[in-house]
């Protein structure tokens, strides 16, 4: 009997094909919707592999009501979906896919740095609904760029590749990461700071820290206090490193000027949430890695994975 494949959202022929060749595989057809957490339960506990994204919460129960399983491969960097130590204590691997989506998600980072800065949303909006009557001097102005100083919580690849990106607008670039990396200060001209430093300093600051339970609402009221008036909040890592309710009265109250997210602390984001009524908000759906190029790159990466697991194989890109 062949080993059974679940993948939990739906993903093209391509993917399909490449675990169909040589395994029984179930998908969940629904383009838009998660599958159902009951549905994802049962599959589980006939599934030797399963290919999941970071919509799919991995409970420890259901692993331990999952015997076959044998490896859980996610098409993403974060796996804080899955309960990584239950996993390790039963014997099922996990695999996550880094590295591929990095210049995209940096590409979206610094996207969403210009967007917040020029009030690219607010602008666009204005002619959308008639409100453009003329030009005026100080109509819609925004922050500059080019010459500004950035300040990047969480160095990792995708840290590195947005500093990358600032070289190219002149901007001093600050960081702040677990341990120092002078292999990165000497490539990138980057400089190391405290955290409390860089967060006083920063035009931007843009946080890049992977979500744990360490790193939860590390950006809250007391850093947004030390902000400057003028900064602007850029977070594209995961919702839980900023206490959003700290995040909307800082933007209330004026203590920053402005944020640009694409993640949140709870996905989907409703649209009458508090943050999005905000015209100093720029929101986007957490697209970071969404090109076409990089999502089938991360789908092939995940579906190797399982081809790897199934097959005695080291995976390439192992958690557990």
């Amino acid at each position: 009997m062949k080993p059974y494949v679940f993948i939990a959202r739906k993903m093209p022929e391509e993917i399909v094909n490449k675990l169909a060749d040589r395994y029984e595989v179930g998908m969940w057809e629904k383009e838009e919707e998660p599958v159902p957490k009951e549905r994802l339960a049962e599959e589980c506990q006939k599934a030797d592999a399963v290919f999941c994204t970071i919509t799919e919460a991995m409970s420890g129960d259901m692993l331990r009501q999952s015997p076959k399983l044998k490896v859980i491969a996610t098409m993403a960097v974060g796996y804080n979906n899955i309960d990584i130590e239950t996993a390790a204590e039963l014997g099922i691997k996990v695999a996550h896919t880094p590295e591929v989506l990095t210049e995209t998600t940096a590409d979206l980072t610094f996207a969403l740095l210009m967007a917040a800065a020029r009030r690219v949303e607010e602008a666009a909006l204005s002619i959308k609904q008639n409100q453009w009557s003329s030009w005026s001097p100080f109509h819609l102005t925004g922050r500059d760029v080019f010459g500004a100083t950035l300040g990047i919580i969480g160095m990792g690849r995708i840290g590195e590749a947005v500093a990358r990106r600032a070289a190219g607008f002149n901007m001093e670039v600050l960081y702040h990461n677990r341990s120092r990396k002078k292999e990165a200060e000497d490539r990138l001209g980057v400089i190391y700071t405290g955290k409390n430093e860089l967060i006083e300093r920063a035009d931007f600051l843009c946080v890049m820290a992977p979500y744990s339970k360490d790193t939860h609402h590390l950006i809250g009221k007391e850093e947004f206090r030390r902000m400057k008036p003028t900064a602007i909040l850029i977070n594209s890592s995961r919702g839980g490193v900023v206490d959003e309710k700290a995040l909307y009265q800082a933007l209330q109250n004026k203590e920053i000027t402005g944020a640009g997210l694409d993640v949140f602390e709870n996905e989907p984001i409703d649209s009458a949430h508090p943050l999005l009524e905000l015209s100093n908000v720029t929101a986007t759906p957490h697209i970071g890695s969404a090109s076409v190029k990089t999502r089938m790159a991360m789908a092939h990466m995940t579906a190797d994975h399982i081809l790897q697991a199934l097959s005695g194989e080291e995976l390439t890109h192992r958690v557990v």
